[in-house]
């Protein structure tokens, strides 16, 4: 009898500390909302995107400091894409179908966006994606906080013929987002009264005669730059040309060696980059490079109380910060990061509009184009089709890694479909 009363006993005891457990969980899934972040945190991509996983915990931190969301604190749940496309939509899976995340905020090439864009949709998740990209899409469960094209490289072209730029070459990863943004600049340049032979990097065409690819592409993680640059020189020899480089990640390092080494330099033909930024450059010879362009929609170097406090914060986190493997010394901020530290704002305006984590709530506080943030870079708007209203600045490299800002573009709207827009003169 003793025996059966101290088992009861021990059952009770084990039914009291899993409802201890339960009431705990339940107690936490009142006082937090998960979020998901999802970056390449190993592989090619690293270069780039590790920096947009420690400015989102750094915004959460911020938010959370403050009081949270709606009274909840944001918990983030980081994993690591690994720089694997495929894993990328498993990931994505994971975190909302397991870790039941209100909303991602991650991917940094097109690739891998368009890997996890069937998981968004199929579970009616909310993705926030911060890099620069193609345009041609628009799904309902993509907020594209990023530059479109018409915010990057087109005023980058226009710029480059205010200069007296005549001749353009394409460069670029072999993927869908340099493969897309050059065929809209072929189309654009065109219309500006460009001739074909002054567009460099070859064109191929499908058997009715249609341009189908617009540049030279090399695969991610190339190193082999020695024969491209070489074209480029004899292609810039009558001093007029530049490069539209949409190359991504690490690749860029041997690109701009290789270029260094070849005597050329920014009087000579010189780069605009829309995949380099101020953090890319901390793993660049700055000082080789100085005089080479970039567009986007921020630079560290824009000299408002609003950035300044930005980079004074974010230093001040990374010095208090225990994130593992995270780096302290040294650090920039840049335009990807700025847009996902945006991002995170925005979510958490549109929630509080919306005054629920619901996606089809928060989905509809977002439309309403009523949903602004003052950041580093300035205000920032979206609008209702899923793209952001915001300034666009040029700038030229110091040698310091730095951007002097040459021009701005302002309250300039994302627009996301433009092929086929532009036509020849």
């Amino acid at each position: 009898m003793k025996k059966i009363i101290n088992f009861l006993k021990a059952g009770l005891m084990i039914l009291g500390l899993a409802a201890t457990i339960h009431v705990a969980h339940a107690q936490e899934d009142k006082d937090t909302v998960k979020v998901g972040i999802l970056h390449s945190l190993s592989g090619t991509m690293a270069i780039s995107e590790t920096s947009l996983r420690d400015v989102d915990l750094f915004a959460i931190d911020e938010i959370n400091k403050a009081g949270g969301v709606l009274g909840k604190k944001i918990v983030p749940v980081v994993v690591d894409g690994a720089s694997d496309w495929p894993l990328f939509a498993e990931k994505a899976k994971q975190l909302l179908e397991q870790d039941k995340v209100a909303a991602v905020f991650g991917c940094w090439t097109s690739v891998s966006r368009k890997s996890v864009l069937p998981v968004f949709e199929k579970n009616n998740g909310l993705l926030f994606y911060s890099v620069q990209y193609e345009g041609e899409e628009l799904s309902k469960n993509i907020f594209y906080t990023a530059e479109a094209v018409n915010q990057q490289a087109t005023p980058a072209v226009d710029y480059m013929l205010e200069q007296g730029k005549k001749k353009f070459y394409l460069l670029g990863s072999d993927y869908v987002y340099p493969q897309t943004t050059n065929l809209v600049l072929l189309e654009y340049l065109l219309s500006k009264g460009v001739p074909i032979e002054n567009i460099g990097g070859g064109l191929r065409k499908d058997e009715s005669g249609k341009v189908i690819s617009a540049g030279r592409y090399t695969p991610f993680g190339h190193t082999d730059y020695q024969q491209i640059v070489a074209d480029i020189k004899k292609f810039a020899a009558s001093g007029d040309a530049c490069v539209i480089n949409t190359l991504n990640g690490d690749t860029n390092v041997s690109f701009f060696k290789e270029y260094a080494a070849a005597g050329l330099t920014a009087e000579d033909c010189p780069v605009v980059s829309f995949s380099l930024s101020e953090d890319e450059f901390r793993a660049l010879p700055a000082k080789d490079l100085v005089g080479q362009l970039g567009c986007w929609t921020y630079f560290m170097s824009i000299d408002t109380p609003a950035n300044k406090k930005f980079i004074a914060d974010f230093n001040t986190w990374l010095a208090a910060s225990n994130v593992a493997g995270i780096v302290k010394e040294k650090r920039v901020t840049c335009s990807p990061m700025v847009l996902s530290y945006n991002a995170i704002y925005l979510w958490k305006a549109a929630v509080e509009k919306a005054g629920s984590f619901d996606v089809d709530k928060v989905r509809e506080a977002l439309e309403s184009g009523t949903i602004s943030f003052d950041g580093p870079g300035g205000k920032v708007t979206f609008t209702k089709n899923h793209h952001m209203t915001k300034n666009v600045y040029i700038g030229e490299t110091m040698a310091n890694g730095q951007f002097k800002i040459l021009k701005t573009f302002e309250q300039v709207p994302g627009e996301p479909f433009l092929k086929g827009t532009f036509k020849a003169k």
